[in-house]
């Protein structure tokens, strides 16, 4: 990274992102149980990027999980709006995030990260959208394994929305493992 941004601006945009852990995401209040911020979910997103980078040959992993960093940095400064606040208020992320990344020198390239990730023309972009669709799916089945009925109804909706192999092979292998058997199996064989 160049030096010409000043520190206090670096400074800026850190406390900006670090509101994501602060900003919670709002479906759970339709799903009736659950919460999670817009950081977790964001981190979470990224390591299902890499994973699904390294199943997936000849894709850039690396431009993944920062596409999966970044894609929600606009929330800070919009909230997070779920598919019934979409259908009557207009957010401009994009707007958001110029104003985000306003006189950084690395405004360029995370721009262009995400313009990749929203028009998903790449595979990369593609596969980044499948991973935060996944992670919606794997916090629906810790809802399902945990009692929630409606957590039911909203994974067909979610799995519609993957479009890659990779990515449509893990929702298929998830909806068939309890949401805690890693460390359950574990557990059985010997609870000491």
């Amino acid at each position: 990274m160049s030096t010409k941004t000043s520190s206090d601006r670096l400074s800026k945009l850190l406390f900006e992102v670090a509101m994501l852990k602060r900003t919670m995401r709002t479906g759970y209040s339709f799903l009736g149980s659950g919460k999670e911020s817009a950081a977790a979910h964001s981190f979470n997103t990224a390591f299902i990027s890499y994973i699904l980078g390294k199943m997936t040959p000849g894709v850039d992993t690396a431009r993944m999980v920062m596409m999966a960093l970044i894609h929600d940095i606009p929330e800070a400064r919009t909230g997070d709006a779920n598919a019934v606040h979409k259908r009557y208020v207009q957010r401009d992320e994009l707007r958001a995030m110029m104003d985000a990344l306003d006189g950084l020198d690395l405004s360029k390239e995370l721009l262009e990260l995400y313009n990749e990730y929203n028009e998903a023309k790449s595979l990369e972009a593609r596969l980044v959208q499948d991973a935060d669709q996944i992670d919606m799916l794997i916090s629906l089945r810790e809802q399902e394994d945990s009692g929630n009925p409606n957590a039911s109804v909203w994974i067909p909706y979610v799995k519609r929305r993957i479009k890659t192999k990779e990515a449509l092979a893990l929702a298929e292998s998830l909806m068939k493992t309890n949401w805690a058997s890693w460390w359950m199996d574990e557990f059985k064989k010997d609870p000491s």
